[in-house]
């Protein structure tokens, strides 16, 4: 049975960076999952921003967005006051906007796993108390 996901920034920096020490893990775990991944565009962003010194995984970024690997999958303005709300109940971590865009995620899309190597994300809540399903290593 294969899995979706909502993909998070660090296993797509990891997947296209050779060097990152998670590198084979979310190589493997892209390769299991069922295609697309879900991303939100902060994700992409801060994807973009941490992979500058490596055009060439920009550009591959770009080629997964084009055939249908990544689907932006959910878009900010759309979901502003829930942002704020989760912006706010978890200020003490603090939540990055990406993170909040993801948590939301999970409650729409809500068969789909959040791969990410952030441990936060063991802390997140879904519709207020409802763990997130995760992909971790």
């Amino acid at each position: 049975m294969s899995r979706a996901a909502i993909a998070d920034t660090g296993p797509l920096v990891a997947f296209f960076d050779r060097a990152e020490r998670h590198h084979a893990w979310a190589a493997e775990r892209v390769r299991e999952l069922e295609a697309p991944l879900l991303v939100c565009e902060p994700v992409l962003a801060e994807a973009m921003y941490l992979l500058s010194g490596l055009p060439k995984a920009q550009d591959a970024l770009f080629g997964l967005l084009e055939n249908g690997a990544l689907r932006v999958a959910f878009h900010v303005e759309e979901h502003v006051s829930a942002l704020r709300a989760l912006h706010r109940k978890y200020r003490d971590r603090p939540m990055s906007l990406a993170d909040a865009c993801i948590v939301q995620m999970a409650e729409l899309f809500e068969q789909h796993e959040v791969l990410t190597l952030d441990s936060d994300f063991s802390v997140y809540r879904k519709h207020g108390r409802e763990p997130l399903l995760l992909i971790q290593p």
